[in-house]
């Protein structure tokens, strides 16, 4: 599945689902920092989507989708933890781009592939607003907290690292 198909099942799901969202038009941008400028909101409330492979055991490995707020850095050794996991390390940025189906920079903070768990940090859930390149570069989403939970159904733990 292409990040463009990605975008047009996004869009599909939020209008089936009656969510609250908006799209964003901008130049095109995947670096958190500097697209949250271009949509005119705090980095804060841009969900920063990374994706983490764990080794659970010698011989199997799971992938993690980790939600966690713009300015926040995920914290490794929680998600280790969280999924009682011997190793983990970010995903090579093939496997990451083929289990999000987008590119890097254009991860949606929703999971469509059944080898990716998601997990969002709760500091994330704090906006009222959440702010995300939707499988495309040049397109972004501003979606209610309370709906993107809703749709979402992400597992909710502390992945963010304390100052």
């Amino acid at each position: 599945m292409s990040g463009e198909d990605r975008y047009d099942r996004l869009v599909a799901e939020l209008d089936a689902a009656d969510a609250k969202y908006r799209l964003i038009e901008h130049a095109p941008e995947g670096r958190t920092e500097e697209v949250s400028a271009l949509r005119g909101h705090d980095v804060a409330h841009a969900a920063k989507c990374l994706i983490v492979m764990v080794k659970v055991g010698k011989k199997q490995t799971r992938h993690v989708l980790a939600v966690v707020p713009g300015d926040a850095r995920l914290d490794l050794s929680r998600v280790k933890d969280l999924l009682a996991g011997t190793y983990v390390a970010f995903a090579a940025k093939e496997r990451a781009e083929e289990l999000a189906g987008s590119v890097s920079g254009t991860v949606l903070p929703f999971s469509y592939d059944p080898r990716l768990e998601l997990v969002a940090d709760p500091a994330l859930l704090r906006a009222p607003e959440l702010y995300f390149n939707a499988a495309r570069l040049d397109r972004s989403v501003a979606l209610a907290t309370e709906d993107y939970v809703r749709l979402a159904a992400p597992r909710v733990a502390p992945i963010v690292a304390t100052p």
